[in-house]
């Protein structure tokens, strides 16, 4: 048996710290449910296991709520499988009984209940829906015991965080507990997870596909869908990820003494993430900077900027002024003194970051308007 797995689509998140950007990575999301379509028709699988997080909220516009029916409906020949998770959990006159009253295809199936519901004649598969966003009980327990016809794949789908149950600091991220070891005890051939935004894999059985298209920095760098081959009941399954996202994320850190350092560090990341255009960039830069090599910095970010599809700048970078950045300034005079007054401040460390901060924006901007 050949199906896809994939979570968290989180359709309709907001992304709004990204301002004018943010309506490119909601539109992204629904493009990834697309590439997974075309995953599944491409490798012939039949079904597509969505393990939670459908939408990003409960409470989604019509038109957001319609919008992934529109998508998975353009794939008649695959059988979507949706579950609710803690981000769109299944309650009375809550968001899936809004999803069912749009008449959604028949090829999208939403598992409200922990009926097992049979995969053609070679699998069953068996659900643990989410009915608030923090279960107190690990809903798959009882997959345990529930039976299926022998012979039989049994495929578990869920949503929650695995833990070693009692070990501190190993809750999880949504606080809904899923105990590792839960393909073994219910005699699963696949357990299918959704809640961690990375792919992972839990053990040979089990795995969490990962988001197919990232939302944040230093979880997953590429959104994936999981290709997974399960030959027979008992057999050990084979697990493909592939790639269906658009943006890339990425954190990058760099420690300079010179700008000059920042062109091979600019050709790293032209052949890592080619396009620049798809890179979503958390940029770090620390170390010290003549006046002239600050500057320099000023303009490398404006064309890092131009050529990613979003830049997050941290710089933590202090300017170490030169006799040449002074004499710049003006070479004897009332300027001049003046520049040396803030390089001497902005060097004293009796006081505050905040205070020697101030005096080198203000030799900076001294320098900029001197050399303009």
């Amino acid at each position: 048996m050949r199906l896809v797995h994939t979570a968290d689509w989180q359709i309709g998140k907001p992304f709004l710290r990204f301002g004018d950007k943010a309506e490119a990575l909601r539109a992204a999301r629904l493009d990834a449910i697309e590439a997974i379509g075309r995953l599944a028709v491409a490798e012939g699988a039949g079904h597509v296991l969505v393990a939670g997080d459908v939408y990003d909220s409960e409470t989604p516009s019509n038109v957001t709520l319609r919008a992934p029916i529109e998508r998975m409906r353009g794939f008649p020949g695959v059988t979507w499988h949706l579950l609710p998770g803690n981000h769109d959990p299944h309650r009375p006159a809550g968001i899936w009984e809004r999803f069912s009253a749009l008449g959604p295809p028949a090829n999208i199936l939403v598992h409200l209940t922990a009926e097992p519901v049979d995969l053609g004649p070679e699998a069953v598969l068996l659900t643990a829906p989410l009915t608030s966003k923090a279960e107190t009980r690990d809903l798959t327990a009882r997959f345990d015991d529930t039976e299926t016809p022998a012979g039989k794949i049994r495929v578990g789908l869920a949503h929650g965080a695995v833990t070693r149950f009692g070990v501190k600091g190993d809750e999880g991220e949504a606080g809904n507990q899923i105990d590792p070891t839960r393909a073994e005890r219910a005699n699963l051939d696949y357990l299918a997870l959704g809640d961690w935004h990375r792919t992972c894999e839990i053990g040979a059985k089990t795995w969490y596909s990962g988001t197919p298209e990232p939302d944040r920095f230093d979880s997953q760098t590429v959104g994936t869908a999981l290709l997974v081959d399960i030959p027979q009941a008992g057999a050990a399954p084979t697990v493909t990820p592939r790639t269906v996202g658009t943006y890339r994320w990425a954190s990058e850190s760099v420690e300079i003494g010179e700008a000059e350092a920042l062109a091979a560090h600019e050709a790293a990341l032209r052949q890592t993430h080619d396009p620049l255009s798809r890179l979503v960039l958390k940029f770090c830069v620390r170390g010290a900077l003549s006046m002239v090599g600050r500057q320099a910095l000023a303009e490398w970010l404006e064309r890092l900027e131009a050529a990613v599809f979003y830049l997050a700048a941290d710089l933590a970078v202090r300017v170490r002024p030169e006799a040449n950045d002074l004499e710049a300034i003006d070479f004897d005079g009332v300027l001049r003194r003046v520049a040396e007054t803030l390089k001497a401040r902005a060097a004293d460390e009796t006081l505050t970051l905040d205070e020697r901060t101030i005096a080198e924006d203000a030799l900076m901007a001294l320098y900029l308007e001197a050399t303009a």
